[in-house]
């Protein structure tokens, strides 16, 4: 029978513990290999001689995300971060990174790798609701955890990716042209233009499009190959556009780009959806 700790504190074996398991799966995942979540839990279950639920293990790997979206690493697809974590948590997180040197080769080329268009994408079920912020997580995140988010930040390296930047862009302008020849507005389709190519970079969106009155829409795009929560960057241009064209601006983004590519939208000011770090612009849900 499972002996519960419900609100005991977790030893430092414990989270060594489930830090390890959560790095293990990680690392599949960013590798593309297989893995089974359930087979991992019952084992480190069993490793935690039975004395922590499924759901609390659930739950620290939920915090563990949070901590890995801190300090500028991907997390596992399914385990939403949670912010509200011990301080031992993020110590031993940090520590165990700098073992896992396997690990920071396949994030460096997660993050960095080409990305391949997608030339026939099933559209249907591609629009999704965005996450909801909640200013909560921004005053349950440590202060002094703080001083790690610029070690190693490969979300922003991700952000760097031209050729991801790229494909999610044209993805987008397919993805509307979808939209508008569904909705009847032939006329349209040709009309939607991918200015961040013609006309440069500077102009705040990536790209021109229309809604199903025919009213203009300017879109920005943000992909990554991560999850749904993963922070962006927005520029200063980007945000001044935003509150300057709120009726027309609209921000796509784009995740799980290299698998199954999903996205939602953010219409009118960024933020009004997102907690921003006034210093990079780093948005957080």
């Amino acid at each position: 029978m499972e002996t519960s700790q419900k609100n005991q504190p977790w030893s430092g074996a414990e989270v060594r513990a489930t830090i390890q398991s959560y790095l293990n799966m990680l690392q599949q995942e960013l590798a593309g290999q297989r893995y089974n979540k359930t087979a991992c839990r019952q084992l480190l279950f069993e490793q935690l001689n039975g004395v922590r639920s499924f759901a609390s293990i659930e739950f620290k790997h939920c915090n563990i995300s949070a901590v890995m979206r801190l300090l500028g690493y991907p997390y596992i697809k399914g385990y939403q971060p949670r912010s509200n974590f011990q301080a031992l948590l993020l110590q031993e997180v940090e520590s165990q990174l700098q073992q896992y040197t396997t690990l920071e080769a396949v994030v460096q080329f997660a993050v960095t790798q080409p990305a391949v268009e997608f030339l026939t994408p099933a559209f249907d079920a591609v629009q999704q609701e965005p996450p909801k912020r909640t200013d909560k997580a921004a005053e349950s995140t440590p202060h002094y955890a703080l001083r790690s988010t610029s070690q190693r930040d490969y979300l922003a390296q991700e952000a760097r990716n031209r050729s991801l930047g790229l494909a999610g862009e044209k993805f987008v302008m397919t993805f509307e042209q979808w939209k508008l020849e569904k909705q009847g507005l032939h006329r349209l389709v040709n009309k939607v233009e991918h200015v961040a190519l013609s006309q440069g970079d500077g102009l705040g969106f990536d790209v021109r499009s229309f809604d199903s009155c025919g009213k203009e829409k300017l879109i920005e795009v943000k992909t990554t190959s991560f999850a749904k929560e993963t922070p962006f960057f927005v520029t200063r241009n980007e945000l001044q556009v935003s509150q300057r064209e709120s009726s027309r601006f609209h921000l796509y983004r784009l995740y799980d780009f290299r698998n199954r590519p999903q996205l939602f939208d953010l219409p009118g000011a960024i933020d009004t959806h997102c907690q921003l770090d006034a210093q990079n612009f780093r948005a957080n849900f």
